[in-house]
């Protein structure tokens, strides 16, 4: 075996010689200023080690030359060297050598560097951010590698999203569950209906893999009708699919995961869902119910339809509401219509602009030339110019569209109002900041006018430091977020619950 290693390092090494010449660096480093520290003080340690080690013909070859060397070998070979002898387990263990590794995943390194040391403990959260000198990095790539993998369905408010963990992006979209069937018959012949539909449309067996289910935005108070209605939704997700086989099951809160999705674990989450958006306070991944969830009676069915108001006055003549929402939000179409439209925009800056946009002055966007055409197939072109941006704008000013509702950044600012007064933690920097998610928060500019407003509206103690997030992955950010938790190197031990487990909690009245 020590030849067969003996033999792909020196092929390495010849590699390495001819493409690189005598200068190696090593690139594998993270960008935080903390890690990039770790990683120093972790280099002259392994510098040191290196040298008081023996690793026979290699002990002449500089430790930065070999680390590139070994890097060249993939992490198959890397692991395998592990077994010659306790100097070469010593080397291939440095972290930077599988953070270098796990950088070249499909995934990004901000993610699983976010996921591994904030998530993969479980519920409740135990963040490990100062303590990755207690991690491995290479046992972490070689558990992610056996993770078995699951179905996420993510059950949006009008939407869902369902796909392979270790797809990039969800296969396919359907109505979600809430309005999936006849809404007057029991819930649990709705959900084992919508179940097996996603199932068979995925064309996987139900007892193959586990699944991640994110629950929706639902029964927001903190009253106990409101808690029973929650328990009662959660514990028939779970007795529908124990029913079906499935073997392991985590169903989290749509918010929580689209917060995720921006690598937090503290924030405001502003879910701009099919009929009402929410405003939801999360603190280390729990739903603060008790400082409150703000409702706005305002959400993208909302907006469609005053978007296609605005059209029908100006005669424009349209087959359905899934036209005017193309033109709103083509990038959450269903998948099936994504590929029939075409659109034409002018360029700004190089730049194709979306149809339709928030401004950022109201006011000094009225007086521009904003004129743009989308072209929808076997329906023909529509033309917006004042359209497009009035649409978001009913948000801000809800009284446009003849809505009695607070606007959203007086929604957003009464729940910070409401986190501060409610004293926590002794930092109130944790709902700062603000992340946005559902297809219509996907408006370009949305982000930017909200943390404007915030920072009119608000006393400057309280708006220093707001942050507002863009949807980290358009409308599939709550996808994403349940992706990152499925292919944790922990996954699906501490997220999962068993048949075992449910049945145990159902006995005992633990719900």
């Amino acid at each position: 075996m020590c030849r067969d290693m003996s033999t792909l390092l020196r092929k390495a090494w010849e590699s390495v010689s001819a493409r690189f010449g005598s200068a190696f660096s090593s690139s594998s480093s993270p960008s935080s200023s903390g890690r990039h520290h770790h990683n120093h003080q972790q280099q002259e340690m392994m510098t040191s080690m290196y040298a008081q080690s023996s690793t026979g013909a290699f002990d002449r070859v500089p430790l930065d030359v070999f680390m590139q060397i070994v890097k060249l070998l993939g992490p198959k070979e890397a692991a395998r060297l592990s077994a010659v002898c306790k100097s070469w387990k010593l080397f291939v263990s440095d972290n930077r050598l599988w953070i270098y590794f796990l950088q070249n995943k499909q995934e990004s390194w901000d993610s699983i560097f976010f996921a591994e040391t904030q998530l993969r403990s479980g519920y409740p959260l135990h963040a490990l951010p100062n303590q990755m000198s207690q991690l491995s990095f290479m046992d972490i790539f070689g558990q992610r590698e056996q993770v078995p993998g699951s179905v996420i369905i993510d059950g949006g408010s009008g939407y869902c999203k369902f796909g392979w963990s270790k797809y990039e992006r969800p296969s396919g979209q359907s109505a979600t569950f809430l309005e999936f069937g006849n809404i007057e018959s029991p819930m649990y012949s709705r959900l084992r209906h919508f179940f097996v539909t996603i199932y068979s449309r995925m064309q996987v067996k139900t007892s193959a893999r586990p699944i991640v289910v994110s629950i929706p935005i639902c029964h927001y108070d903190n009253t106990e009708s409101a808690k029973a209605a929650r328990r009662q939704l959660k514990q028939t997700i779970y007795s529908v699919l124990f029913d079906m086989n499935v073997p392991a099951i985590c169903a989290i809160n749509q918010a929580t995961l689209a917060l995720y999705a921006a690598r937090r674990t503290s924030g405001i989450v502003v879910n701009i869902g099919f009929q009402q958006t929410s405003i939801v306070p999360i603190l280390h991944g729990k739903v603060m119910r008790k400082v409150g969830v703000e409702v706005v009676g305002m959400g993208a069915l909302k907006l469609t339809g005053f978007l296609r108001e605005l059209m029908q006055q100006k005669n424009m003549h349209f087959d359905s509401l899934y036209t005017v929402r193309s033109l709103k939000e083509v990038p959450t179409l269903p998948f099936a219509l994504q590929a029939l439209i075409f659109i034409h925009f002018p360029l700004v800056n190089g730049k194709s602009l979306k149809l339709c946009y928030v401004a950022l002055d109201y006011e000094a966007e009225l007086s521009k030339d904003t004129q743009a055409t989308l072209e929808v197939a076997a329906e023909g072109c529509f033309t917006l110019s004042k359209e497009r941006f009035q649409t978001g704008e009913i948000l801000f000013q809800p009284r446009m569209a003849g809505v009695r509702a607070m606007a959203l950044h007086q929604a957003v600012a009464l729940c910070m109002d409401h986190c501060q007064a409610a004293e926590l933690t002794g930092d109130n920097s944790w709902f700062k900041t603000v992340v946005l998610t559902g297809g219509s928060a996907c408006l370009p500019g949305l982000a930017e006018r909200l943390g404007k407003e915030l920072h009119e509206l608000l006393p400057k103690s309280m708006s220093t430091g707001i942050r507002v997030i863009s949807p980290p992955f358009g409308a599939d950010s709550a996808w994403f977020g349940a992706k990152l938790i499925s292919n944790l190197s922990t996954f699906p031990g501490p997220w999962c619950m068993t048949k075992k487990q449910f049945r145990y909690k159902a006995r005992r009245f633990l719900w």
